[in-house]
Order: C-alpha cells, then structure tokens, then sequence
C-alpha cells in the first residue's frame, strides 16, 4: 500500500469533484491510496461522477444518509492501512506534489502530527489559512465584517506572526490537512457531533495532544472556497451551533 491516503467527501459537485481526484492522483508521486466518499448527494451526482470516470484503484464509498463532513471521513478510517493520511475538499486542486512535500517535512519533525498548507484561490489571492483557537469575536469579525472587531480576526488568523517559514498552529483547515495515520486512528477520527463547520478546529485540538500542529507556508494547494457560511444565514446559524458545541467541549474564548 502507498505511505499516503486521502479522502475526499462529495456532496453533489460531480465536476469538481472529478478535478480534485484526478489532481491527487496525478500530482502525488509514489502513488496514493484514494477514497472517495459520497454523502447521499442529491440527484445522480455519483453516478455522473463515476460515469466520467475517477482515477484507478479508487475505492468508492456511499453513504445512504448525509451525516456531516466529519462522519463523511471517518467512513474510511477502518479501511487505512497508510503512514500519512489527508483530509481533502472536493474544491481542492492540486499543482505539484503538495502531499509529498508535506509528508517529507513531517519524516524530519517526528513531533509533528499534523500539518497545513498555504491555500490560494484561483487567483492566486492568499486565504489566510494559519489560524489560532477559535473565539467569538473573530467569529463576528468574519460574519459581520465590522472594523472595530477586525483586530480580534487578524490576531486569529495570526496575521500578526511571522507566516514566512513553519510555525506551530492551533487550527488546521479542514479543507486540506495531512494527519498521521496512527494518530487519527488513536483520536477515533472526527467528532461526528459536528455536522459542518468547526470540526475541524476541535480535531486539531484532539490531534494536539499528541503532538504539534504546523502550517507550512512553502507548500500551496488551490482551493475554491465557496464561503456558504458567509452567504446564507442558516449556514452561519449551524455555525453558531458548531461553535457552541466547540466552547462547552474546549472552554469558552472571546478573543
């Protein structure tokens, strides 16, 4: 079996989906154990996925009931049999050997658990992805967009650290994070508590007690990023609710 695996969960999205696969599969050299998990997508988006065709040796997994991102990935931790193992959005595209790269640097730091990249739109416009333990006021920050708040998001977002090399972080994305294998496996996964949003932050918490967590700047993925949470007031509400979840779990904090 290849030392790295990865995940992908879909809802919907057949297209995008399909980049994303063929991008891991193509770009990771030494080859990659790939799963794809389908979260009861409406419509016959798996089948038009499948019908498209994804990379060979695919292991393809769909769920009945969508049950949340994080039950999504865990569908295929009994199944892991890889030294490192990456969460993947469907939005995600890869350029070069991202997982590689990554894999690599974690070989050199044995304290190191987790780790994330730099994520860049299409543009090429930086995501600000290094991030410190969530708090209400950068939420609002985020949410409302209100420049008296705005330090509090820039502090959260470390903006006010030296981002240029390795720095130890509190928060790794969901959206694309490489975990060893035998700690994800030791944490149990995802609290699948969470349906969307946050769960993210609370595996990074789990995952830091075994080790570090790390963003490596050096190493960039493409990732689209549609913000529902942003756009749609109910999406921020089950954030709120995620969030809420997340202080009773971890303890509360303002800032």
């Amino acid at each position: 079996m290849p030392r790295i695996s990865a995940s992908v969960v879909m809802y919907g999205g057949a297209e995008e989906a399909k980049d994303c696969l063929d991008s891991l599969a193509q770009h990771t050299k030494g080859g990659l154990a790939l799963y794809l998990v389908d979260n009861a997508s409406p419509g016959d988006a798996l089948n038009t996925l499948l019908e498209q065709g994804v990379p060979k040796g695919t292991a393809v997994f769909a769920r009945k009931k969508n049950r949340g991102y994080g039950a999504g990935h865990n569908t295929v931790l009994p199944f892991l049999q890889s030294e490192y193992h990456a969460v993947v959005n469907p939005d995600i595209l890869l350029q070069n050997d991202a997982l590689g790269a990554m894999a690599a640097w974690m070989d050199e730091h044995p304290d190191v658990v987790m780790c994330c990249p730099r994520l860049l739109f299409p543009t090429g416009e930086e995501q600000h992805i290094a991030k410190r333990r969530p708090a209400l006021l950068p939420l609002l920050s985020r949410q409302l967009g209100l420049g008296v708040l705005k330090p509090y998001e820039e502090h959260y977002l470390m903006l006010d650290e030296d981002l240029s090399g390795p720095v130890d972080v509190e928060f790794c994305s969901g959206s694309f994070f490489l975990i060893r294998t035998e700690v994800l496996r030791a944490i149990g996964g995802f609290d699948e508590g969470y349906f969307m949003y946050v769960e993210d932050a609370d595996i990074t918490q789990k995952a830091l007690r075994c080790g570090r967590a790390v963003y490596l700047p050096d190493v960039s993925v493409i990732h689209a990023w549609h913000r529902a949470a942003h756009r749609d007031p109910r999406q921020f509400l089950r954030q709120c609710r995620s969030m809420a979840r997340y202080f009773a779990k971890w303890g509360f904090k303002l800032k």
